[in-house]
Formats: C-alpha cells, structure tokens, sequence
C-alpha cells in the first residue's frame, strides 16, 4: 500500500503530491488508507483572476529583462523542477498538484496591458513573457488571452519576447511576424531533452520534443527570430544532451540559445526528490548530489550570480559544453536586441530617442 510520502501520481501530472504551505498554519493530507482506485483523479479548475496591474518589474542583475508579462498563475504543464511552484503559496494554495490544476486565468489582461503600455507614464522598453509561468500552456487554446496581449503590442509595435515549451505558439504566427518586421519580438522555445520518454515524465502535460523542433522551424520559416533554451540543465540526466539540443535547434532554424541549471527553491526540493525516487529511483541519489556539488552543498542557493548557473567545477564544466556546442552550431552571433524605435501609443506620442 502507498504510503502518505508517495501517493501513485494522477494520470497528466508532474506530482502527486501537495506539500505544506510555508504561510499556511493548516494542511490537509490523503488518507494513507483510501485504496488506490477511489483516490480523486483531480480535473483542473480555472478561476478568475481580478489583478489590477500587469506588468511586473525585477531589479534582478542575472534576469535578462526589467519588465515581465504573465497571463497565467499555475501551469498545467506539470513539469516538477518548476521554479515558479512556490509563488502559488502566496494565493493560499500548495506548490504540488495544486500548481498543475488550480490555474488563475488573467482575463483582463489585454485590457490592463493596453492601459499601461498608452499610460504617460510608460517608457518604451522590452517586456517578457512567461518569465514565471508559459503562457502557451494548455488553457490558452480556449482563454487566448496570450493571443491577445500579442495583438495589443502588435498595434502598439511594443516590443515583446517570449519563453515556451508548447507547439500552441506557432498558432500566433501572424502577430508574431507582424512584430518581427519591427524587430519587436523574439521567441525562446525551451528543450529539456530529445527523449520522448523523459519528456513525457518530466514535463507531462508540454509538447514532446518533435514538436518543439517543429515549431523551431515553423517560428523560423515565417521570419520570426527563434532561440532554444536549455532549461533545465539537471546534471546527471539531461546535461549530456546539450551538444544534441542546440545541434537539433540549429538545424531547425534556431539562431539564439541559452541555459539555466537547475533551481529547487522551497518545497520544489521535495517535489523533484519524489519525482526521482518515482522514476529514476537508480539516479537519484546520484543527481541530487551533482545538484549538491553546484550549490555549495545545498540543493538551492538563492544568490544573484549563483542560482541561475551554479558554481564550481561542474558548472564549469557546464558553462564549457553549452558554450562550446553553441559556438560550433553558430548560436548566439549576432547579438539579438529587440526595437523600441518603431512604438507609436495612439495619439501620437512624440518618443524621445536620443
């Protein structure tokens, strides 16, 4: 009989599990009794929610942008390294499959963005989307709230690059070429490993790799500047495939790359160590004290400089081959950097760019 630690995993879910909430004084947990068959399958809810405002902004030195745009809180896709489980602590929710099926849909969030982005006292300036949660992930085939927060900085001409793991984003190719004519916007498919099977239990509810590939070449075809990201780097399961990745990427059409070792801050260390012990039980020692090797003998580090790459010999080592494959695969030349110069909010507003 399963035991409370390690309840069998629903079907399309990264976890099974729904650690304590570090600001909730109450927790509930299964009954270590209930036979297997009449445990609930949880459906995913959606529900709305009434944010105010947007934009976020970062003063981070290791983030590559000032300004982010999430459509989303939660994401279906399941993944269990996700960095982003924790926030939905902050909404009185777990981090575990409380992630992956209670799901915050933003559905003013067009109305809201083109408040900000025609306010005086907005400056023109990049925005980033999915920097916390994708804002392809499955919901938005019905929400389309994505699609029209695009078709906002389309009129807008507002600059506006984008993180995703999901073919969904091929969908939008229209706004996303009318952006790139204006150099407004790029496209980061993110590419954990080329096996199927590994994808399938790490990111189960995502696009399996042939498809990321696909949309590469999709993004690509219609003149869209596509990059891969490398994320995860799970030293000990996927950091060999990284030549593989950006070599595959390349020839799909990619021109930009990039990487970030794996993070597990706060409960996100238990979900991911259950997640071995479901499925690599074998590595999993093995990969947590790689982990432990890049994070100074802890299994996260929080620090600015330290939590994106590590440190060390193997994030050396690390650094070395993302680098080395990148340079052989011609990734990363020229230098990519999106457009403020074509924004125009309506009325006119002279920019100053000088």
């Amino acid at each position: 009989m399963p035991t409370p630690s390690h309840p069998p995993k629903p079907a399309g879910r990264g976890t099974a599990l729904n650690p304590p909430n570090r600001f909730e004084r109450l927790h509930v947990e299964p009954d270590p009794d209930c036979p297997p068959d009449e445990r609930s399958d949880p459906r995913t809810q959606f529900y709305f929610d009434a944010s105010e405002s947007i934009l976020t902004r970062n003063d981070s030195p290791d983030i590559p942008f000032t300004v982010g745009l999430n459509p989303y809180r939660g994401c279906e896709h399941g993944c269990a390294y996700c960095f982003a489980r924790p926030y939905h602590e902050y909404l009185g929710f777990s981090s575990g499959l409380d992630f992956e099926t209670k799901i915050m849909v933003k559905l003013r969030a067009p109305e809201l963005l083109r408040r900000e982005l025609t306010s005086p006292k907005w400056t023109p300036q990049g925005i980033a989307m999915s920097g916390v949660t994708d804002c392809y992930q499955p919901a938005e085939r019905h929400f389309r709230v994505t699609r029209q927060c695009l078709e906002v900085c389309a009129e807008l001409r507002q600059p506006i690059s984008i993180v995703t793991k999901n073919f969904l984003v091929t969908r939008d190719r229209d706004v996303l070429s009318e952006l790139a004519r204006f150099d407004a916007t790029c496209v980061y498919v993110s590419i954990t490993s080329l096996d199927s099977d590994l994808t399938g239990k790490l990111e189960p509810r995502a696009a399996r790799p042939e498809h990321r590939l696909n949309a590469v070449r999709l993004l690509a075809e219609a003149g869209i500047p596509v990059g891969v990201m490398t994320a995860p780097i799970i030293p000990g399961l996927n950091d060999h495939e990284v030549p593989a990745i950006l070599d595959a990427a390349a020839r799909a059409g990619a021109t930009r790359a990039g990487y970030v070792v794996l993070r597990l801050p706060h409960s996100v260390k238990q979900i991911f160590s259950d997640w071995l012990e479901t499925h690599f039980p074998n590595r999993k020692e093995r990969v947590l004290s790689r982990v432990r090797d890049l994070r100074g003998g802890q299994l996260n580090v929080s620090e600015w400089g330290k939590r994106m790459r590590g440190e060390g010999i193997f994030a050396e080592q690390i650094h070395d081959l993302f680098h080395a494959a990148a340079r052989r695969t011609g990734l990363n030349k020229p230098p990519l950097t999106l457009s403020t110069a074509h924004f125009r909010p309506p009325g006119g507003r002279q920019l100053d760019l000088f």
